[in-house]
């Protein structure tokens, strides 16, 4: 069997396009260039989000546990009593204020409890009445 090789004219109109024009390609880019600075802010503000929250968990946990530590030991009597506490492989700062409560002899203990966050600092203030009179 053979074949015979025909040339046929090959006009505008039965020619099909194989690729992209480059103002196509160059209106891809620029909708790219719009769309993913702000698809990389939306996810970095979704970890942001998310760490903060697991934090913030972990932080008002330390808050609980410090009160309760300064409270059983009498150390809230430390007007000016900060430090700071580990949990797990985090480091959190706290400071105590105790104020006097208007009604009665009792005093109001806040623990504030300071955590980091990609470089900037987030707390969670933790407060509880005490009788002033107690040994």
């Amino acid at each position: 069997m053979r074949f015979k090789l025909t040339n046929w004219p090959i006009s505008a109109g039965n020619r099909r396009r194989g690729g992209f024009t480059l103002v196509e390609a160059l209106a891809a880019l620029a909708f790219l260039a719009l769309v993913l600075p702000v698809a990389v802010q939306g996810i970095q503000l979704a970890s942001r989000a998310g760490q903060v929250a697991v934090r913030k968990l972990v932080a008002a946990r330390v808050a609980d546990r410090v009160l309760n530590e300064l409270i059983v030991t009498g150390q809230w009597k430390n007007s000016a009593a900060s430090g700071t506490a580990e949990e797990g492989v985090q480091q959190f700062r706290w400071q105590l204020r105790s104020e006097a409560w208007p009604k009665d002899s009792f005093r109001q203990l806040t623990l504030q409890v300071t955590y980091p966050v990609q470089g900037q600092d987030y707390f969670v203030n933790l407060s509880t009445l005490i009788d002033g009179n107690q040994p």
